[in-house]
Order: structure tokens, then C-alpha cells, then sequence
């Protein structure tokens, strides 16, 4: 039972480091890569779509995106889709491609990002812990039922208590790792 309990609380914490992650690929830097046009959606003879199940995302260079839709009349919904995202970018078409320049970042910008990603961090933090409180909860339910002892509920907690360090710690490196990205020019 309290394996099931640690089991079920460190794939909680895992998904929520893992969303944590898709987060923060959001938060563009000043470089390419093609995770920023994720949460593009465009519209596909009817439906919302992602850009990348329409198009091919490629990184031209550091600065540069290259997108290629798979049917030429999927350009200008593409193009379209792009420049109304919330990302602040402006494509340019040439033919069946389309360029996507990354603007460079000014300082107030990189403060607004890294802010930005500090928030994403907190949440992921506070996801973990209530992951860790819920697990807790649960341990002292199998308490009262008297289903297990004191001291393997307080080995419980110590055991959820360490996962929960060890996913925290995850989370503060990922951010740090993401501040660093974002303050490089």
C-alpha cells in the first residue's frame, strides 16, 4: 500500500516536472528552435490544428526559422496563424517557405521572460507539494484504519519528503538553466 502511495506520488511529481518543461520551451530566447511554434494552432479545413501536424519546422540558424506547409494553399493560413500568435514574431513568405526571423531580446524583455518563467517554477513547485500533501494525506488514512503503524507512516512521509527534495531541486535547476538561456545576448 504505501508503495502504491509513493509510486502514484513521484509519477504526479514527474508529470508536473514535465509540464514545467513544455512551459518553459514556450518562453522564446533570443535562438531558433522549433518547440516555440508549439502552441501554434492554425485552421484546417475547419478544425484547429498544430502548425507542426500542417508544416514542417525546421532552424535555418540561430536566428531563423524555416516553416513549410505541406499543401500550398496552407500558406497564407499558416503565415496568418504565426503573426496573430501571442509570440510577437512577423514572417516572411518566399514562394512555399516561410521565414520566421527571432527578434532580438531587449533587457526589458529578458526581465519579462525570466519573470515569466520564475512564475512557471512556482507553480510546478507548488504542484509538487500538493502532490506530497496528498500522498501524506493518504498515509495518515491508512493510519486511522490502522492498516499500518506509526513508524511506517513516518517512513512513508521521510521517503515522500525526499522525493519531493529531489523534484524541487529539478525545478530550480531547470529555471536556472532556462534564466541563463535568457540572459546570454
Amino acid at each position: 500500500m504505501i508503495n502504491d502511495i509513493k509510486k502514484d506520488a513521484e509519477a504526479r511529481m514527474k508529470k508536473s516536472v514535465e509540464a514545467l518543461q513544455g512551459n518553459l520551451n514556450k518562453i522564446r530566447t533570443g535562438r531558433a528552435h522549433s518547440s516555440i511554434l508549439d502552441s501554434v494552432t492554425v485552421d484546417y479545413y475547419g478544425s484547429q490544428v498544430p502548425l507542426n501536424q500542417v508544416a514542417n519546422i525546421n532552424t535555418e540558424d540561430a536566428r531563423t526559422l524555416s516553416v513549410v506547409p505541406w499543401e500550398q494553399n496552407m500558406v497564407p493560413k499558416v503565415e496568418k496563424a504565426i503573426m496573430t500568435s501571442d509570440l510577437g514574431l512577423n514572417p516572411s513568405t518566399a514562394g512555399n517557405n516561410i521565414r520566421v526571423p527571432m527578434p532580438m531580446l531587449t533587457e526589458e524583455t529578458r526581465k519579462g521572460y525570466i519573470k515569466q518563467a520564475r512564475a512557471e517554477a512556482e507553480h510546478a513547485r507548488v504542484a509538487v507539494r500538493n502532490v506530497r500533501r496528498d500522498a501524506n494525506g493518504d498515509t495518515k488514512s491508512l493510519l486511522k484504519e490502522k492498516e499500518i503503524s506509526e513508524d511506517e507512516q513516518h517512513q512513508a512521509e521521510d521517503a515522500i519528503q525526499k522525493l519531493t527534495d529531489k523534484y524541487i531541486a529539478e525545478i530550480d535547476s531547470m529555471l536556472e538553466s532556462k534564466e541563463h538561456d535568457l540572459m546570454q545576448i
